[in-house]
């Protein structure tokens, strides 16, 4: 029999605690969760690790003064955190500070306050012990971190968008 591992032991989830956590890097926070979410459950938008996307999302806009985005990321985030409250997704972190701290978030952002990040704390001793043996990525700081978005090399998206232009306008032709 294979045992079967932890949602929480994924690489992707621990590079997730680690961007979140360590260097409050929020896009790549959601990049990774991503490729996770896609990996176990592409279509299912209420899928658990969505709502850890959505809250990555949110502290991203948040640091970048679009408060709008945060706090419609920040309470989809909460919506979906309430889904399910004992998702496997959330064992071995402390959900009830992280809900917390997230009310505090969109209560800060309701009051037009600065970014105030904060950390996901984590009660598993196994899960805590996982994520310190995590090469831990190169940091950025200041402006590279703050507009990652807008200064990755976004060619290869832009050549897809290109190409389903194509198709499509081609399928609209016959």
């Amino acid at each position: 029999m294979v045992k079967r591992m932890h949602p929480l032991f994924h690489p992707l989830f621990l590079q997730f605690i680690l961007y979140f956590n360590e260097q409050q890097d929020y896009f790549e926070c959601h990049e990774v969760l991503e490729e996770y979410w896609k990996s176990v459950s592409p279509n299912d938008k209420s899928h658990a690790l969505t709502a850890w996307i959505l809250l990555s999302t949110g502290m991203y806009h948040w640091r970048r003064n679009n408060r709008a985005g945060a706090k419609r990321s920040l309470e989809n985030a909460q919506k979906r955190f309430s889904l399910d409250l004992y998702s496997e997704y959330y064992s071995g972190i402390d959900m009830a500070e992280m809900h917390l701290n997230l009310e505090n978030s969109i209560a800060l952002i309701n009051q037009s306050k600065e970014f105030k990040p904060f950390t996901l704390s984590i009660l598993s001793d196994e899960l805590n012990q996982r994520i310190q043996k995590q090469q831990m990525p190169l940091a950025l700081i200041g402006e590279e971190l703050i507009h990652k978005h807008m200064r990755r090399d976004r060619s290869e998206i832009l050549k897809a968008r290109e190409e389903k232009k194509k198709g499509c306008s081609k399928s609209h032709e016959k």
